[in-house]
């Protein structure tokens, strides 16, 4: 195979790879606290002895988007939105997670889980405990949550250090190599709101139309020269 054939390979794969982050995109559209997701191309320049370099695209990096996403109200007492930038905080099993999904519910010993059992955590990385014989709780939007009118804890936002060290954990979780820092002031928490996917299905359908048929001009130049090759084989053979 020529240089062009490789170049060629390299923008395919870089594209598979999109429309499979598009298709997961669309497939989440309806899920709580997603973050849309994208692919980065860049240049990657290959250096060839005693031959020019060869410029190949790279599309393995992703980026997270951050915009925020549509507020529903659910009226449910451990569902919690932000409105703004920042993060929840779960204790995960390998370290902590960051999450815009904001229901919660109270554990058997009182503290705020997820579905499936992540401890939110409080502004100073500690578990936030609810105890269970009260009657009203409330949250304000500094993050202060409060039973029958005596303040328990902060709920905590954060922020990762690097906007682009998000790395996704389970589809609404995200791993963050790199280290968080508090949102101080960035954002207002509701309570009794939930944040939908901030998916837009419409642009992500037409971006997946634009990718399926640059794939396909791609296996069509790869398809001719393929043939080229062939009969160039061919026409040195019968000579």
């Amino acid at each position: 195979m020529d240089n062009s054939g490789y170049v060629t390979l390299t923008r395919q794969s870089g594209l598979l790879r999109e429309m499979q982050v598009v298709a997961n995109n669309i497939a989440n559209m309806s899920t709580t606290g997603f973050r849309r997701e994208g692919v980065v191309f860049a240049e990657y320049v290959k250096a060839l002895e005693a031959a020019p370099s060869l410029s190949m695209a790279l599309g393995d990096a992703r980026v997270t988007s951050l915009e925020q996403g549509t507020l529903t109200q659910t009226g449910g007492t451990f569902d919690f939105a932000i409105e703004g930038e920042g993060f929840f905080m779960l204790e995960g099993p390998d370290g902590p997670l960051l999450t815009r999904a904001g229901a919660f519910l109270p554990s058997e010993t009182g503290e705020l889980v997820t579905a499936d059992g992540m401890r939110l955590l409080d502004s100073g990385g500690a578990p936030i405990f609810v105890p269970p014989d009260a009657r009203s709780v409330s949250l304000s939007a500094d993050g202060t949550l409060s039973a029958d009118g005596r303040p328990l804890t902060e709920i905590g936002l954060f922020l990762p250090s690097d906007p682009n060290d998000l790395t996704h954990r389970d589809g609404i979780r995200f791993a963050v190599p790199g280290g968080t820092e508090p949102a101080l002031g960035t954002a207002s928490l509701l309570q009794g709101y939930l944040e939908h996917s901030n998916v837009n299905p419409v642009a992500e359908i037409s971006r997946m139309i634009e990718v399926q048929r640059a794939y396909e001009m791609g296996q069509q130049f790869l398809s001719r020269e393929d043939e080229r090759i062939r009969n160039m084989i061919r026409s040195m053979g019968q000579t």
